[in-house]
C-alpha cells in the first residue's frame, strides 16, 4: 500500500459511514411511516403490518451497529495515520496532511488556512506523500 492509499482509508471510511447514516434515516422514517399507519387502523391480532414493523427495527438495529463498528475503525485509523503523520519533519508537510486526511478537508480550504495557492499546497502535498513512502517502507 502507498502513501496515498494508506491515507485515504480515512476518507473513504468517512464517506461509507456518512452513507449508511443516510440509509439508516431513511429507514427511521419508514419505521415512523409505518407506525403512524399502524396507528391509524385498528390492529386486531396479527395482520402482518407488525411484521413488516418489525423488519424495519431490526434493520435499523443492525445498521446502527454497523455504524458504531466503522466509527470505531475510523477512530483507529485516523491515530494511526496521526501516528505516521507525526514522523514527518516539515510541520507544514505534517498540517496539510492532517488537514486533508484526518479532517477531511478539501484542497481550497487547506490552501487558505496555510496561505498559499493551491498549487503550491498540492506540491507540499506531494512532498509530503514521499515522506509518508518512506516512513511506511521503513515500517513507522
Amino acid at each position: 500500500m502507498n502513501a496515498k492509499e494508506f491515507l485515504r482509508q480515512a476518507i473513504w471510511l468517512d464517506k461509507l459511514i456518512n452513507s449508511k447514516l443516510e440509509q439508516l434515516e431513511k429507514l427511521e422514517a419508514l419505521a415512523q411511516k409505518t407506525t403512524v399507519e399502524l396507528s391509524k387502523e385498528k390492529v386486531s391480532g396479527g395482520n402482518g403490518s407488525t411484521s413488516s414493523m418489525e423488519n424495519v427495527v431490526v434493520k435499523i438495529v443492525e445498521l446502527k451497529k454497523e455504524i458504531n463498528n466503522d466509527i470505531d475503525r475510523l477512530i483507529d485509523i485516523k491515530r494511526e495515520i496521526s501516528q505516521i503523520i507525526s514522523n514527518i519533519d516539515d510541520p507544514s508537510h505534517q498540517l496539510i496532511l492532517e488537514m486533508r486526511y484526518v479532517n477531511n478537508r478539501d484542497w481550497e480550504e487547506i490552501a487558505e488556512e496555510i496561505g498559499y495557492d493551491i498549487r503550491w499546497t498540492l506540491k507540499l502535498h506531494g512532498r509530503a506523500l514521499k515522506e509518508v513512502d518512506e516512513i511506511l517502507k521503513t515500517g513507522h
